[in-house]
């Protein structure tokens, strides 16, 4: 047992992957060297070489592209995506491409890729580097998405979608790489495609993912002065969305509150809601409610506090759904 930063937890899991299986390789920009701008990749060329970790020039879609290639010739690329904003030079290639190889092969071919998102706001830093962009990836056919909260989880996570024959978008909540929890190697990780109940309660049900579960799990505990006790879940994976966890909590609690910082039109929380809807229609004793950013770009950094949700919003939908 270690207590490690979610940015030690995420490059401790690519050390074991790495020295798992030499067909895994490291590419991106700034990766190399400099052990990327966050420094999740610290050491890793050093220790393993320029062949497996490469510092590639700044083109996300020649990123992808080469990624493509590589995978069909039997390796496992990972990509280091530097901000979130940054990713859309390779969209194309990631949804006409990576997520299309193993259909259009008719499974002849697999795409053991992984692209790593550092995501989400709370860092100050300016236009293009503080976007949410999961509900793009989530509605493509062929891609799986995830996103860690804690290091733990990062740990794991990233072994997990390394080990991965299908393409996984790898979302990375940049505030919290710095926060601390114990993670335990010898564990059992649950599942990668898996939600998780990190709180159990009886009054409400709070779900939510990445950077916006440690908001979650605050509201939790300053709600107890009040004798309000919320159920906290994680979803983790955010296509394939594991819902039966959530929908086990609502039909008990009868209410539920979806979070997360990304706008909320055409959005994960969206679906979340939908489905619980459909699923639970006859358990609910409020409307599903929903606590996100704001359907507008992302603010300069001077205004994020009033973009991103907090515990205030949180508490104050908990607030809306027992009072409805």
């Amino acid at each position: 047992m270690a207590t490690l930063t979610m940015a030690k937890a995420l490059n401790d899991g690519l050390r074991a992957a790495m020295e798992r299986d030499p067909k895994v390789i490291i590419m991106g920009e700034d990766v190399g060297k400099l052990g990327g701008v966050f420094r999740i990749t610290d050491g890793l060329q050093k220790d393993f070489g320029e062949q497996r970790v490469l510092d590639t020039p700044l083109s996300e879609s020649g990123i992808i592209g080469t990624a493509v290639g590589l995978a069909i010739r039997g390796f496992r690329p990972v990509c280091e995506i530097q901000f979130d904003g940054f990713v859309f030079p390779g969209f194309d290639q990631i949804v006409s491409q990576l997520a299309k190889v193993h259909f259009r092969t008719q499974g002849k071919v697999t795409m053991p890729v992984v692209v790593r998102i550092p995501f989400g706001g709370g860092i100050g830093a300016v236009e293009h580097h503080s976007e949410s962009p999961e509900s793009l990836f989530a509605h493509v056919a062929g891609l799986k998405v995830v996103a860690c909260s804690n290091p733990s989880d990062a740990y794991w996570m990233i072994q997990q979608a390394v080990a991965s024959d299908d393409p996984v978008i790898f979302f990375e909540p940049k505030r919290r790489y710095w926060e601390k929890a114990e993670v335990d190697p010898g564990a059992e990780p649950p599942p990668l495609f898996s939600s998780r109940v990190l709180r159990t309660g009886a009054s409400v049900t709070v779900a939510s993912y990445g950077p916006m579960v440690r908001t979650c799990l605050d509201a939790a505990a300053a709600a107890v002065a009040d004798g309000v006790d919320l159920e906290v879940i994680d979803l983790r994976s955010l296509s394939p969305l594991d819902l039966d966890p959530v929908f086990d909590s609502v039909r008990r609690t009868g209410r539920l509150v979806v979070v997360s910082e990304a706008p909320s039109e055409s959005s994960v929380t969206a679906e979340v809601a939908a489905r619980v809807q459909q699923q639970c229609f006859y358990s609910l004793e409020a409307p599903v409610l929903r606590v996100t950013g704001f359907d507008t770009p992302y603010p300069p950094s001077k205004c994020e506090d009033d973009y991103l949700p907090d515990l205030d919003r949180v508490l104050d939908a908990v607030d809306r759904a027992l009072a409805w």
